[in-house]
């Protein structure tokens, strides 16, 4: 700072020009224009009357009320609100501005298909969620987006899924079966969602970085690396609800805890790629890694190391988290309390006239019907990514007529999605696989546990039947019982819906 503008300087000329009247009373003026006009919004929030929601304190909005709410009540309350505003709501927060929430299949199907490039992720999503997700696909927007999905949308073809179920899927899903035996015969009680993810860790890092994680070699051990990476995503899913989360990180220290945990899982991510540079790859078809490790950037060099992990990261996320939790959350309704007691003989009994004693296969998988509506009956109840946030970038108009200025975000929630009675009927809360039977399947606007529109999941067939494929060998096996049967399983606050305390059930061999 020159000498002539020190501190003391400047407060020396604010003191004079105080001591003005005149510039006095035009300072007070414009003071109570800008209370006034940010009177129930955050500051640089264009006020509009044309949108309800709860009011707000002036200059902050509803930052407190935000921060008041439970982060493991996240859902519910949003759920709560569109009950009360209607499907089209808002709220203000400094930084971010105006948030716009809806739960329309109308209004989501403008806005991810028919006016896809008005809304992007944006740079302040990039900058919350940077350190876990990079320059990722699932973090970027417009042609470094589309390079990304065109080279993954290669592994994930027909041809592909018949390979991953006969080699992959079938062989970790058999470590947790035998895994399980061991547990059931010892009469242990054990985290079923902590399984899961073990398994589609070590099945996802099989199909696209040519490697087991090896979590189901050793399934009682903790996988460093998967631990960091869970605390990572809540870090980061915490900072979109808090404008000064840098400062907030650096006092409660958890800023230092992000930084050791980055470490561990970047290690982890350029551990795979410097292997298989120092090893090649000779197999017929090529994984996910090496697509990437083929391609070239803008300048028409091969990818750095750095896009490379970045890379990788992203679809550990997609690979790993959504599906364990997707299989988690299904199996508890399948076997809580109030579950309808026809359900799970029902899917049983698909299972053993489809499989009998042979090993589940592609085109076998594909007939199980029941078993897939299961699942996505699950995903419309507890959707693995259970919300989502855009930014518009030029003018819009929904289809309801609710105006969208550039700079103002989007929210939706398919969590309140699929609880809404105007979208799924009068049982909209109740678990009921047979809605999926009619023979025609919701679109994707009405049912976005697997997005829609352009960014619609790649891996939505991938996932089905990886889950398909460990329902099959699990429910023939065996049997399951919740310790706690009657309560809901509480969430984490994280970009995906993980059960806060796992999945505790107790095993039994099927007899």
């Amino acid at each position: 700072m020159p000498p002539s503008l020190t501190i003391a300087s400047i407060l020396s000329l604010l003191q004079k020009a105080l001591a003005n009247r005149n510039v006095a009373k035009a300072l007070g003026v414009y003071v109570l224009y800008i209370l006034f006009k940010y009177r129930s919004t955050a500051m640089g929030a264009k006020p509009r009357k044309d949108i309800v929601g709860p009011r707000g304190l002036p200059l902050i909005g509803n930052v407190i009320t935000i921060l008041g709410i439970p982060r493991n009540q996240l859902a519910q309350h949003n759920a709560m609100m569109h009950r009360k505003y209607g499907k089209v709501w808002c709220y203000t927060v400094p930084k971010i501005g105006r948030i716009i929430r809806f739960n329309d299949p109308d209004i989501l199907e403008h806005v991810l298909k028919t006016n896809f490039w008005a809304y992007e992720k944006g740079a302040l999503l990039r900058d919350n969620v940077s350190d876990l997700l990079g320059q990722g696909i699932f973090a970027v927007d417009g042609h470094q987006w589309k390079w990304q999905r065109k080279l993954a949308s290669h592994v994930f073809t027909v041809k592909g899924f018949r390979t991953y179920t006969s080699e992959v899927f079938v062989q970790e899903g058999q470590k947790v079966v035998d895994y399980l035996g061991k547990i059931a015969d010892q009469g242990r009680v054990i985290d079923l969602q902590e399984v899961f993810y073990k398994f589609t860790l070590d099945s996802f890092g099989e199909v696209s970085f040519g490697q087991s994680f090896g979590c189901l070699d050793n399934p009682e051990e903790d996988v460093e690396f998967a631990a960091a990476f869970d605390r990572m995503n809540t870090a980061v899913f915490n900072r979109l609800f808090d404008a000064s989360w840098r400062l907030r990180e650096w006092y409660t220290g958890v800023d230092k805890q992000v930084s050791r945990d980055k470490k561990i899982v970047v290690d982890f991510a350029l551990g795979i790629i410097r292997k298989r540079r120092e090893e090649g790859y000779n197999k017929p078809q090529k994984d996910l890694l090496q697509l990437f490790m083929d391609s070239e950037g803008d300048d028409g060099k091969p990818l750095s190391e750095e896009m490379l992990k970045d890379l990788c990261l992203n679809f550990i996320i997609a690979g790993r988290d959504t599906t364990a939790q997707a299989l988690s959350w299904m199996f508890y309704l399948l076997h809580r309390s109030s579950v309808n007691r026809g359900i799970l003989p029902k899917l049983v009994s698909e299972i053993s006239s489809s499989l009998g004693n042979s090993s589940p296969t592609y085109e076998v998988l594909k007939q199980m019907k029941y078993a897939e509506a299961c699942l996505y009956e699950s995903l419309r109840i507890y959707p693995s990514v259970p919300r989502n946030l855009k930014i518009c970038v030029q003018d819009d108009v929904w289809p309801d007529g609710t105006k969208v200025y550039k700079g103002e975000s989007v929210a939706w929630h398919p969590w309140a999605m699929g609880r809404n009675e105007a979208i799924w009927g009068p049982d909209a809360e109740v678990y009921n696989p047979e809605r999926w039977m009619t023979g025609e399947k919701p679109s994707s606007s009405k049912f976005p546990a697997f997005h829609t529109g352009p960014r619609t999941c790649l891996g939505q067939q991938f996932a089905t039947v990886e889950a398909v494929t460990i329902m099959s060998l699990l429910f023939r096996s065996f049997t399951f019982e919740l310790m706690d049967p009657h309560t809901e399983p509480e969430y984490t606050a994280g970009l995906t819906l993980n059960m806060a305390k796992g999945l505790p059930v107790r095993v039994k061999r099927r007899v």
